[in-house]
């Protein structure tokens, strides 16, 4: 019988997901993760199968713990929850710019299936929800093609936190897309 561990999963992922998140998946060494965790490599290769798996657990962590699709559900439903859903994309209180699932979208090619699901998923069951929002201020423009629009903003939004230069007009970006919408 082995030694008991001597961490949580959660405070593993907990450690991981800011150095996937920063540095992402091909930018990330065991190294790194062991530095982060202060959990040996075997240790990590206990709980998770590997590096990969534990990019993928800490991606589904961070959809868990963002609470995207929770503001989505927030009552009332319509603008508030739509602006207060795209200000996550603003960044992090730990620092973190973006959004950690859009950043890892651009090493698509590099991962595994199973992170494509999971990305997939969460945006599939996202658009819905953001349609049900903008139907309750009931826009002249459809509803779809608008959740559409904000989903290719919001990623926009992510992207461009990574660039100094361009995160401080973000808000003045935000506020702007949202007079639009209201409009709309």
């Amino acid at each position: 019988m082995g030694r008991p561990r001597k961490f949580s999963r959660e405070s593993v992922l907990e450690k991981a997901l800011p150095v996937f998140w920063q540095h992402g998946y091909a930018g990330t060494s065991v190294q790194d993760l062991e530095q982060a965790t202060g959990v040996n490599k075997s240790g990590l290769y206990a709980e998770f199968k590997g590096k990969e798996d534990l990019f993928l657990e800490s991606l589904r962590f961070y959809f868990q713990t963002r609470g995207g699709l929770d503001i989505m559900v927030s009552e009332p439903l319509g603008w508030g929850n739509i602006e207060a859903f795209i200000r996550l994309g603003e960044g992090h209180s730990s620092g973190q710019k973006g959004c950690f699932s859009v950043n890892s979208m651009r090493e698509f090619s590099d991962l595994s299936a199973d992170v494509h699901e999971l990305v997939t998923g969460v945006r599939t069951q996202l658009l819905p929800l953001l349609v049900k929002n903008i139907e309750a201020e009931q826009p002249k423009m459809d509803p779809r093609a608008i959740a559409e629009l904000v989903m290719v903003f919001f990623s926009g939004i992510c992207i461009e936190q990574n660039l100094a230069c361009c995160a401080l007009a973000t808000d003045a970006r935000i506020t702007s897309l949202m007079q639009v919408l209201c409009g709309l």
